[in-house]
Parts: structure tokens; C-alpha cells; sequence
């Protein structure tokens, strides 16, 4: 019996007003999922590698990183979801004002799949959504191990 996974979609943006416009130009891009907002690094990382409902123990997500946030750099947390068995596969979209080449080609090399520089331009900001939402609805989710 195949049962559809829910896809959460996790969002790391310490501004409220960047957030809110994220959220609106999502939801304008026809994709309904959960969104969880977190303001912060660390109440994201629990989220992402501990809670109970987290992806690590609950099934995929798609996390919208910035890279400049108030407790931790956005650079260390794509490294350590990458570095996570359990989420390494996670698509991470990068939003971040930051333009340098050379943090770009770090975000890309520790396995971010888009990298959006602020001012976000939305109808391309939402095309990268929508090819994601594409992909994520065609991957096969493994089993959870014991429900064989």
C-alpha cells in the first residue's frame, strides 16, 4: 500500500517582511504546502534534524535558505543538512542578498539546487519552485525502515 508524503516546505528567513512576500509569491505560484518559518538557525536545525515532526523522522522537505541570519551563518546550516544522511537529499533553495561569486560557488559546491539573489525577481523566484514542486512530486520517498 503506497501512501503519498506530505511535502513540508521549511523557510529560514529572519525577516518578517521577506517572509511574508515569500510565502505570498509561493502561494501565487499554485503550491499549497505547509510552510514552516523560522526566524533563526538553531530553531530551524532542531526542526530539521530532531523534532518528532520534522523531515529527518517524517519524510521530505524543501528548505528556502538565507545566507545572513541574527545567530548563525546560512552557509553552516546548508553544510550540516547536507552533511545529515537523513537529509542530504533535501532540496535547498538559497535567497540570500549576497552576490559574491565566490560564496555562490560555495553554497553550490556544499549541494544547494538554486541560488536566488535578493531582490528576488518572483516569476523566475516561483519557475524554481514550481521545477522543484515538479521534481518532488515525481521522486520515489523510501519506505521508513520497519514498515516493510
Amino acid at each position: 500500500m503506497s501512501e503519498q508524503r506530505h511535502v513540508t516546505i521549511v523557510m529560514i528567513e529572519d525577516d518578517d517582511g521577506h517572509a511574508r512576500l515569500i510565502e505570498r509569491n509561493i502561494r501565487r505560484a499554485g503550491i499549497s504546502n505547509e510552510i514552516r518559518h523560522f526566524a533563526d538557525g538553531a530553531s530551524a536545525l532542531h526542526y530539521l534534524e530532531n523534532d518528532n515532526t520534522g523531515p529527518a523522522l517524517n519524510g521530505p522537505a524543501l528548505v528556502l535558505l538565507d545566507l545572513n541570519l541574527p545567530d548563525m551563518s546560512g552557509i553552516d546550516i546548508l553544510a550540516r543538512v547536507k552533511s545529515n544522511d537523513r537529509l542530504k537529499r533535501t532540496p535547498v533553495v538559497v535567497l540570500t542578498t549576497t552576490d559574491d561569486k565566490v560564496e555562490i560557488q560555495r553554497c553550490y559546491d556544499l549541494g544547494c539546487n538554486v541560488y536566488i539573489t535578493k531582490p528576488v525577481n518572483y516569476e523566475s523566484f516561483a519557475d524554481a519552485i514550481r521545477q522543484l514542486g515538479l521534481f518532488l512530486s515525481v521522486i520515489q520517498v523510501p519506505e521508513v525502515e520497519g514498515n516493510g
